[in-house]
């Protein structure tokens, strides 16, 4: 079973949560969709596999949505964050401690931003409908940063969700909720009824929700020097320094131009002379201009990726191109489109992340508002 608890479909958990399907699986849990029996609410369950040394950061992740539940009751704020119902602990079969924790909230959520966006790869989505989410996203990092003092780490379109308050909706997501079996959000409604077609009108019946804290982390201690998602990850992560709530605020910027593209930001691949990172760090100096001295070299350990200010240590050739030049010649977006976003995407990637825009200022940027 891989080390984790082998959960079946009708398992009760906690003698009332009965487990109907498996939603999800990642490196430290499986998400399952169960029936909450008292309540006959369907409930999002999240299951950790029982290796050595999940508990404790599983402990984590219940502190940190404790403290989100908390603030959020508090503030009447925080709604677009996915709230923790419950948490328990059982022990499973051969003595497997099981920690059952984020009974969270599911009622209208659906599946993930990354299955939407699976369905407009070709074009990317809808511009109304990427400012109208990012304004979501921004406003639960907001939340978290200032008023829970938390580090989401790891913003990405499998960690954004789809809720929706529309019945017919609600029944056209819950199609799709299984990613691996492909469904086209826009061309097939249930029973592939044309009636029910998700139009890109629809798409702005639509909110999301950022959800998964199982990498998140107080602002006054960090658990973990490697966060974030390959693609996401911000340069001051990759360079190895301290960080802070700007990483979170790179990551946006990087679904921002995944959401309205099609394309990652940024796809760095390893080759037979550099690693991943070495790519990830050449393509950021690719798009976004040389690393200032610094910045580079305000680690300790600078030699990993830099010969000297400005020269990468393992990649000689680099091939600058400017995002006003992809915009337009590689995804024919119009020049006047092109301006205001690159002024948005340039403010959530400066280099520093002291000069990074933070959510609210995120928030009040024109382009979000156009």
């Amino acid at each position: 079973t891989g080390g984790h608890h082998p959960v079946r479909e009708g398992e009760v958990f906690n003698a009332r949560y009965q487990a109907l399907r498996e939603l999800g699986c990642g490196a430290f849990a499986t998400v399952w969709l169960c029936q909450d029996t008292r309540k006959k609410k369907n409930v999002a369950v999240k299951v950790l596999k029982s290796r050595e040394g999940f508990a404790e950061a599983a402990q984590d992740e219940v502190s940190l949505l404790r403290c989100v539940s908390s603030m959020k009751k508090k503030d009447q704020a925080g709604e677009n964050i996915v709230c923790l119902l419950d948490d328990f602990r059982m022990i499973g079969e051969n003595g497997f401690h099981i920690l059952l924790l984020g009974v969270l909230q599911l009622g209208a959520l659906g599946p993930s931003l990354r299955c939407l966006m699976g369905d407009y790869a070709a074009q990317g989505l809808p511009l109304p409908f990427v400012k109208k989410s990012l304004q979501q996203v921004l406003a639960g990092l907001h939340f978290l940063h200032r008023r829970c003092r938390i580090i989401h780490a790891d913003i990405k379109p499998e960690n954004v969700l789809l809720y929706v308050r529309d019945k017919s909706l609600q029944r056209l997501l819950s199609d799709a909720a299984d990613c691996g079996q492909r469904t086209d959000l826009r061309l097939k409604g249930p029973g592939g009824d044309p009636g029910n077609q998700l139009e890109d009108s629809d798409l702005m019946n639509i909110e999301v929700k950022i959800a998964d804290l199982g990498s998140a982390c107080w602002t006054y201690k960090p658990f973990s020097k490697e966060i974030q998602t390959q693609p996401y990850r911000a340069l001051e992560v990759l360079l190895g320094l301290d960080y802070g709530t700007p990483a979170d605020i790179w990551s946006t910027g990087c679904l921002a131009f995944e959401m309205a593209t099609g394309e990652r930001l940024f796809d760095p691949q390893p080759g037979k002379y550099f690693s991943r990172d070495d790519d990830h760090v050449a393509r950021i100096i690719e798009l976004l201009g040389r690393i200032p001295p610094q910045i580079a070299f305000s680690w300790n350990k600078s030699t990993k990726f830099f010969s000297r200010p400005g020269a990468l240590l393992r990649i000689s050739r680099l091939f600058p191109c400017s995002l006003s030049t992809i915009l337009v010649d590689r995804y024919k977006w119009r020049k006047h489109e092109v301006t205001p976003f690159i002024s948005f995407l340039l403010s959530a990637l400066a280099y520093s992340p002291e000069k990074r825009a933070t959510a609210a200022q995120c928030l009040q940027h024109a382009w979000l508002s156009a």
